[in-house]
């Protein structure tokens, strides 16, 4: 009798708590430095999330080792809803790039929901002397092995969409990785590389100004940012199914409360419907995920399918982080 009373008590203590749920401030760890793309999302969906969840929101950048570190580091954090992790298509491709991890994307995690995806851009030195697609396609077959592609290192949203576009082409360009994206569109504006294939948010504002010369969206649709719109789609500019875009998700603890977990998701579904978080994914570029990727079941078949995609073109290009 009294151990049926003490589970009792316990229940009814454990339902209490989860419904007092936030009680302190929840950190969402950001596994790259300040002030990146990534950064910037994770600073934004804090704002947003901070009404419905009612709790003070701190981010905490844990960066290193391509992201592995932060993330690492929330899958052994206590699942208790208190700290989080906004990660981006490398928590996808991690299991290729790294011969050894310390976490299991699929298997360490409560999956929250996709939260926006990050269209792509193929873009050129100045001195190009390609203007469109078909130019370019003709100026690279007329340069083979001569060719040198920027990335912003191991692993970078640019390094993988590279990657695949040499797959597509059927054509193995010298790559030159950097230390972020700022040296390498430096030595693109300088003339000092040939090509890179890199985020909106880190291109949009150097097509307009003619910094650099631009060929092709990675998505499937045309783009309807005004600096964009004119580019065609790589789809439909020969490379049949090439879609790439850089996408973040939500994720807490492995074993997070159920309960913990649809209070988050609900909250996160409220912010992704914030004008102002909306607004400012799209002055970035980005576009806010709407479909059934905000749910847990469908965010986590999506990072299954990614992983899928991403793990045969990394293996076949023989580049690994370690």
């Amino acid at each position: 009798m009294k151990k049926i009373l003490f589970a009792t008590a316990a229940l009814v203590a454990a339902s209490a708590a989860l419904a007092e749920y936030p009680e302190k401030p929840i950190t969402i760890i950001v596994p790259f430095s300040a002030g990146g793309p990534t950064d910037k999302v994770a600073r934004d969906l804090a704002e947003a999330l901070r009404v419905p969840l009612k709790a003070t929101i701190v981010i905490e950048n844990v960066g290193g080792a391509g992201g592995t570190l932060g993330t690492a580091k929330v899958a052994k954090a206590a699942p208790d809803g208190y700290t989080l992790l906004l990660h981006h298509i490398g928590i996808a491709t991690a299991p290729a790039l790294y011969r050894s991890l310390s976490f299991k994307p699929l298997e360490d995690f409560e999956y929250l929901g996709l939260i926006n995806e990050v269209p792509m851009t193929v873009i050129g030195k100045p001195g190009l002397p390609a203007n469109n697609w078909g130019e370019l396609t003709k100026w690279l077959k007329d340069n083979q092995g001569k060719v040198n592609l920027a990335h912003a290192g191991l692993g970078a949203a640019s390094h993988l969409c590279g990657l695949l576009f040499q797959q597509s082409l059927k054509m193995e360009m010298t790559t030159v990785p950097y230390k972020g994206t700022g040296p390498a569109m430096t030595d693109l504006m300088g003339g000092q590389v040939d090509l890179m294939c890199d985020q909106t948010t880190n291109t949009t504002a150097q097509i307009a100004s003619g910094k650099v010369k631009a060929y092709a969206v990675t998505t499937p649709k045309r783009l309807a940012t005004p600096a964009l719109a004119k580019l065609p789609t790589l789809d439909e500019s020969g490379l049949k199914g090439f879609n790439v875009s850089i996408w973040h998700g939500l994720y807490a603890p492995k074993g997070t409360p159920k309960a913990v977990a649809d209070k988050l998701n609900t909250a996160l579904k409220t912010a992704l419907k914030d004008p102002g978080f909306v607004k400012r994914e799209e002055e970035l570029g980005a576009v806010v995920v709407s479909d059934a990727r905000t749910g847990p079941a469908e965010h986590k078949k999506f990072v299954g399918d990614e992983i899928a995609k991403w793990g045969p073109v990394i293996k076949a290009a023989g580049q690994y982080a370690d």
